[in-house]
């Protein structure tokens, strides 16, 4: 019988667990804490737990984070980390420390089927879903390392992750059943004990998902938007031909009922001569503050582009990216631009591929589009889109 990695439960499974064990589900919250609040994968060292307790789950269960491939350290402290999730897959995941907070970006998925042409990890291709355990250990590994080495956050108390942002490999709501679980470790207390306005969702706009999220853990909402209309979002962001702009922008308005925070963040990546315009930004202000059926309260997040091999596009001059912030912010719009981090080792947004077992064949789907995205004529009134941010945003 396989063993169970206790990784992969919330603290109600773990009771569950416990239970089945012949156990009370109270023995649970001890092992949690023991877990994830201490790093400890010894039963024997969880000294307040029975000894016949210990002795039954070390038959039985196991605490197994994932294997470190590799550790890069960038020249700005940003840290990367490549773990080994199996069958020739590895996912990286990335710790952002700034003077007011220490962000841990995480993985969702080996991979990513969404496609976006200005992202790395689409480039990759989709191997699986990560387990709810894979999700965590990023974290687990992350936060009980770093402690070892005596980084301290200001922010966070005696933890050293301050802040967690789904936005690494992986389009989060498309492993939903995995994330959930996951979500309520971050923020149980006697887990990691985050605040739901601290962990960041990031989609590239799966309306359904977001509507369960809404009901089930309304975390920050992040939204990759990247285009101002729909006949440009369909390029940049494939899913959007799916769930065209204002069936988003209803479902964010929707997600705000519920959210820890009264604003959606909209992420733009800043591509050269394709989505960078004064008018582009002009559009968005129409979108997001003129439009009565799509208005919603929101804030820019400006992301400089991460070049790649074979992506075929350029970042927008940093004028440009300057004076498409202003459009926004004489709308009213609270607008920053991202301070990149991590470029020197690949850790920057859009930048993360870690090594996938392709099973989509993305690599040949993109190797046969010899066409470059169809730069479309601005249309006035045309629909128009969102996106998200968090961990490395700095205002201009």
């Amino acid at each position: 019988m396989t063993a169970a990695n206790l990784l992969d439960f919330d603290l109600d499974g773990l009771g569950a667990y416990c239970e089945q064990l012949g156990e009370k589900r109270f023995r649970a919250t001890q092992l949690f804490q023991w877990i994830h609040q201490r790093g400890v994968t010894d039963f024997a060292a969880m000294h307040d737990l029975a000894k016949s307790l210990r002795g039954k789950l070390a038959e039985v269960a196991t605490v197994q984070p994932m294997e470190v491939v590799s550790e890069q350290v960038s020249a700005d402290g940003t840290i990367k980390w490549l773990f080994d999730v199996g069958g020739g897959n590895a996912i990286e995941t990335v710790f952002i420390p700034e003077d007011d907070r220490a962000t841990l970006c995480v993985s969702s998925q080996a991979g990513c089927a969404m496609g976006c042409s200005f992202c790395s990890t689409g480039r990759q291709g989709f191997s699986r879903n990560l387990s709810t355990g894979e999700i965590v250990g990023q974290l687990w590994h992350a936060e009980h390392a770093l402690r070892r080495r005596g980084v301290a956050s200001s922010s966070a108390g005696e933890r050293v992750i301050s802040n967690v942002v789904m936005m690494g490999m992986g389009e989060p709501l498309q492993n939903y059943s995995a994330l959930l679980p996951a979500l309520r470790v971050m923020l149980d207390d006697h887990g990691y004990g985050l605040s739901r306005r601290r962990v960041t969702v990031s989609t590239s706009g799966m309306v359904r998902m977001i509507e369960r999220l809404r009901e089930d853990c309304p975390v920050a909402l992040a939204v990759s938007l990247h285009a101002p209309t729909d006949a440009l979002r369909d390029e940049l962001v494939p899913l959007n031909r799916k769930h065209p702009l204002d069936q988003l922008l209803r479902a964010c308005r929707r997600y705000l009922e519920r959210a820890p925070r009264d604003f959606i963040t909209f992420e733009y990546c800043m591509l050269d001569a394709v989505n960078d315009s004064l008018d582009h930004a002009r559009q968005l202000v129409a979108l997001v503050r003129d439009e009565p059926a799509t208005r919603i309260a929101c804030k820019f997040n400006l992301i400089p582009f991460n070049p790649f091999p074979q992506s075929g596009l350029s970042g927008s001059p940093r004028e440009r990216v300057l004076a498409f912030a202003d459009v926004l912010r004489e709308a009213g719009i609270v607008t920053t631009v991202r301070k990149t981090r991590g470029d020197d080792i690949a850790a920057a947004c859009g930048q993360l591929a870690g090594e996938v077992q392709d099973r989509t064949r993305a690599r040949d789907r993109l190797a046969r589009r010899s066409m470059p995205i169809q730069i479309l004529p601005l249309v006035a009134g045309a629909r128009a889109g969102t996106a998200a941010s968090a961990g490395q945003e700095k205002t201009t």
